[in-house]
């Protein structure tokens, strides 16, 4: 069962690729301190009306925790039911049932397969709750609160127009709901939910509402419990005493073709309402006296895509790019989204992580930024054993600083040699990253220019460089001796955008003076390119560039 279970649990994200390398008593940490966490979130959420987390971040980190219970049998609290601190004094006539989330097409194909009379429609993402009425009158409305029972909000529907006080007919019948914040013409896919959800249950919890908040919150019936049999009938029957909008949102569907359609259609197209995903629904179900307060079988959700995901950090990398800036960046246990798979993700910039101190083991947030390129959101969760890390001194790094491949330059070094065979340097065909990490793992190169002196016999010996690669090399290094001179002090690296169009005595001749009277050139520049010009690895990287009889130097 439990293989089972994590195999289940690692089909729905692959966040939990293996368990976590912890002694019995840090997993007696953790787990305690996550569950803390979600109890926290829950209480929040279901008695305060406060949404602290996206759901889909909420739903991520009680699996993650699902899994370390199954890693680490026995340790942590036992496992709490997340409605305990929402229940109220007042019994529900009909359990809420709540529902069971589908991971992905695959599960609601498998779902649809096995059943039939199935309908779809939109996931309100609003405040649960039962509608009582009793020969046509309204009599109670209760919220969801663990499903058995919930708090009397009787009171406040007697205030909201979206709640008929009197049906056409005299009904003794029970509702369940959603009520939710008006949004028209609201898109999902663009907006998002815009905390809809803890606006309405913040104006719930008090005892009296504006007109104007009260005309804000709209009411959606998903089911009539003990209403007729048929599905049609009962959206037709519903729609005659005044709630239309459960026949307007409820489609019949037969495949998954059908449910990825509307699903698809209400996560892009205006809606009056916010939503979270969509259900799926059997027509015929069980009597609603043998309901219980757990997801039934009839009934399932499919959430929309998630446009977050939760990271386990593995590790942290400082990389120090060519002009000495220094990026942490995320090596992540890897996730999907928006079926990119990500594995890295940058801090941004060392100040930013050391505000944020990041360690491995903590979950982080992931969001797709231009809809491609993973950008680092926030810290979810932070591991309770806070890692060590050797942080680089950012003093230590500039414009200047790693003219040779030491162990403390291996970064700025690399990143040097990369910009000088890019487009932007010298435009070597077929010479990029992988090239450059060959060299320096057989310890070809030592200086930036060290590899115009490497023969074609060389280049073979060096491993992942075949007989055709190393020649394909060797003739693109001997492009390099005949690109022109801008060419290559852009290679090298002076610093900005001028125009540079003396030999190179005379540039390393200009005083700062001499330099601010060029075109374009400020004080600040002008000190650059003066101590560009006057430092020694360049002025040693010049000997080299006039012994291999490069054109200017």
């Amino acid at each position: 069962m439990k293989a089972l279970i994590a195999g289940l649990l690692l089909l729905s994200n692959p966040l939990w690729a293996t368990c976590p390398d912890w002694p019995a008593q840090r997993a007696e940490r953790e787990l305690s301190a996550l569950a803390q966490q979600l109890n926290a979130w829950d209480d929040a959420y279901h008695r305060q009306g406060q949404s602290l987390v996206a759901d889909e971040l909420y739903d991520q980190a009680s699996a993650n925790l699902q899994y370390w219970r199954l890693c680490f049998h026995g340790a942590g609290p036992a496992e709490a039911n997340p409605l305990n601190s929402s229940t109220g004094p007042v019994p529900h006539p009909i359990a809420q049932t709540g529902l069971r989330k589908l991971a992905d097409s695959r599960a609601v194909a498998n779902w649809i397969a096995s059943r039939e009379d199935l309908w779809i429609q939109p996931k309100v993402d609003g405040v649960a709750f039962s509608l009582v009425y009793r020969q046509g009158q309204l009599a109670q409305l209760i919220s969801r609160g663990d499903g058995r029972s919930g708090q009397d909000w009787t009171s406040q529907a007697r205030q909201l127009p979206a709640i008929p006080q009197h049906l056409p007919r005299r009904l003794d019948l029970v509702l369940q709901g959603e009520l939710y914040w008006r949004m028209p013409a609201h898109i999902q896919h663009q907006a998002g939910s815009l905390g809809a959800r803890s606006k309405v249950a913040g104006l719930l919890a008090r005892e009296t509402l504006t007109t104007e908040e009260s005309a804000g919150i709209g009411l959606f019936v998903w089911d009539w419990p003990d209403g007729p049999s048929s599905i049609n009938e009962r959206l037709q029957q519903l729609s005659t005493l005044g709630f239309a909008d459960s026949q307007n949102f409820s489609q019949p569907i037969r495949t998954l073709t059908d449910a990825s359609h509307w699903r698809a259609q209400w996560y892009n197209s205006p809606l009056p309402f916010a939503t979270d995903g969509v259900v799926l629904r059997q027509g015929k179900r069980p009597p609603a006296a043998r309901w219980q307060a757990e997801p039934p079988h009839w009934a399932v959700a499919w959430k929309y895509p998630a446009s977050q995901a939760l990271a386990v950090v593995q590790a942290v990398d400082f990389r120090i790019g060519r002009s000495g800036r220094i990026t942490p960046v995320l090596r992540v246990q890897p996730v999907k989204l928006d079926d990119r798979r990500i594995e890295y993700v940058s801090a941004g910039s060392l100040q930013r992580w050391q505000s944020l101190d990041i360690r491995p083991g903590d979950q982080v947030v992931i969001r797709l930024s231009g809809l491609t390129i993973p950008a680092l959101d926030s810290v979810l969760w932070r591991t309770q054993q806070r890692a060590e890390l050797q942080v680089p001194d950012a003093k230590t790094y500039h414009n200047l600083s790693c003219w040779r491949a030491t162990p403390a330059c291996a970064s700025q070094f690399r990143a040097r040699l990369v910009w000088l065979s890019g487009k932007q340097g010298l435009a070597l065909p077929g010479v990029g990253p992988g090239t450059w990490d060959k060299l320096l793992r057989a310890q070809q190169i030592n200086s930036l220019t060290d590899w115009l002196d490497l023969s074609t016999e060389q280049l073979r010996r060096v491993p992942g460089l075949g007989p055709r690669s190393a020649a394909a090399l060797q003739q693109s290094f001997q492009l390099a001796r005949q690109r022109p001179q801008q060419a290559w002090l852009r290679a090298l690296g002076v610093p900005g955008n001028v125009t540079l169009d003396a030999d190179w005595d005379t540039l390393a001749q200009r005083s700062i003076s001499d330099w601010q009277r060029q075109p374009g050139v400020g004080p600040q520049r002008a000190a650059q390119l003066q101590a560009f010009f006057q430092h020694p690895e360049v002025q040693a990287l010049r000997t080299q560039l006039r012994t291999a009889q490069i054109a200017g130097f």
